[in-house]
């Protein structure tokens, strides 16, 4: 999987950006302005560009929105930046608008799309008074992706991957016809956490959840997960460039069909497709160590404005304008999701037949993220180096899970 230079893509943003920031939009409060606006997306995402194009639109006559693509980094430097108390005009909440960000955020009750937002994120954005912080671009659904051409043809089908032992099954079929089962990244380190992530939703009994809620980390679960992980690493089944491929190259292996499986959200399948625009993609739900297979998500993408921004009126303008039916119909697409208002178009493409035979019929529950429920906040990045610690060999699921509960006691009720 060669690496690619990005410069060149990020200079070509970065004057796009530019032109976007001179066009004028819709209505506009006058004066001069520019905002900044994380946006929570890779320069070389294709959503971007759709966001480009629409902010070309949405932008208050008057000022400049600067879209500003998102690092490696972006949840430290966010940190860092609530601390200093200088945060941005709009930015990316990447599911934590409610438990992280609320305090910092201007509450959207009272805006006019309020109503249309999709009553499943509730329980996820919604505060004990019913307030919300962020236009949901989606709605966060989630399994695990794969090229079904590539599963075809080792003969895997992935409607029968409902338990781990049937799923690392398939990973040694894979293998075999040359084939890398399993992709993620400690580069892009985030989708090395994912794994985790999406398999904790499903490693822990009922009993066993409400006493993480309580304080208490149940160990024996998180070893479990773990050990499977190690597992189909030891055996091969995960890239061998796990340390240096980035996302962007990982989406283009998968819509080539050199990768069967990745555990990422469906955005990945627009990279996909532009490597192939033919490839057969899929997704199925999670298999679960003690019950049945289930999806993960809630809040997906979603922005929300800074409640101390000295540009709030503008921010608030361009986020309505975003919210409106076509805008959020072309960017829940872009991002292969369900829109995340009730009032756009559902159009999923690929991915399509994958929601109208596994999540419409509502057989499978879907699960919140396990770290935004279940752990303190501050332990994604844990949750990330230990698994890629576990996955590289550095770590085993004994020292790890002891690592992630150490940080879990030191984090609880703070």
């Amino acid at each position: 999987m060669p690496a690619r230079t990005k410069a060149p893509a990020i200079l070509a943003l970065a004057a796009s950006l530019m032109l976007t920031g001179c066009a004028a939009g819709e209505g506009g409060t006058g004066g001069s302005a520019t905002l900044e606006m994380q946006t929570g997306l890779g320069a070389a995402d294709p959503t971007l560009q759709v966001l480009t194009d629409i902010t070309g639109t949405c932008t208050p006559h008057g000022a400049t929105i600067e879209l500003v693509p998102m690092t490696n980094t972006y949840e430290a430097d966010m940190k860092t930046r609530m601390a200093a108390g200088d945060l941005p005009d709009i930015w990316s909440t990447h599911g934590w608008s409610l438990l992280r960000y609320s305090p910092f955020l201007q509450p959207l009750n009272d805006r006019s799309w309020a109503a249309n937002v999709n009553p499943a994120l509730k329980p996820a954005m919604d505060d004990k008074d019913g307030r919300f912080f962020a236009l949901p671009l989606n709605t966060d659904l989630a399994g695990i992706l794969y090229n079904a051409d590539t599963l075809r043809a080792a003969g895997v089908d992935p409607s029968t991957l409902t338990t781990w032992d049937a799923f690392t099954a398939a990973l040694g079929t894979l293998k075999s016809a040359g084939v890398t089962p399993i992709a993620s990244s400690s580069k892009d380190s985030w989708m090395a956490g994912n794994i985790a992530d999406f398999m904790a939703s499903g490693a822990f009994s009922d009993s066993d959840l409400t006493q993480f809620t309580k304080g208490t980390f149940v160990s024996a679960g998180y070893t479990r997960m773990l050990s499977v992980i190690k597992q189909w690493a030891a055996a091969g089944d995960v890239n061998p460039d796990f340390s240096s491929i980035t996302m962007d190259e990982i989406g283009r292996a998968l819509g080539s069909g050199h990768v069967g499986f990745v555990f990422v959200q469906n955005t990945l399948a627009n990279t996909a497709l532009q490597q192939n625009p033919d490839a057969a993609l899929g997704f199925i739900p999670i298999p679960s160590f003690v019950g049945d297979p289930y999806f993960v998500g809630g809040e997906g993408t979603a922005y929300g404005v800074w409640n101390k921004s000295p540009h709030k009126a503008q921010a608030l303008q361009y986020l309505d304008c975003l919210a409106k039916p076509a805008n959020i119909s072309k960017l829940a697409k872009a991002l292969g999701a369900i829109p995340g208002l009730t009032d756009a178009t559902t159009d999923l493409g690929v991915l399509q037949h994958s929601y109208d035979t596994l999540v419409k019929p509502n057989t499978y529950d879907l699960k919140p993220y396990f770290d935004r429920v279940y752990l303190p906040n501050g332990m994604w990045d844990s949750m990330v180096t230990t698994t890629g610690a576990v996955i590289t060999g550095q770590s085993t699921p004994q020292a790890a899970t002891d690592q992630v509960a150490q940080q879990f006691s030191s984090l609880y009720g703070q």
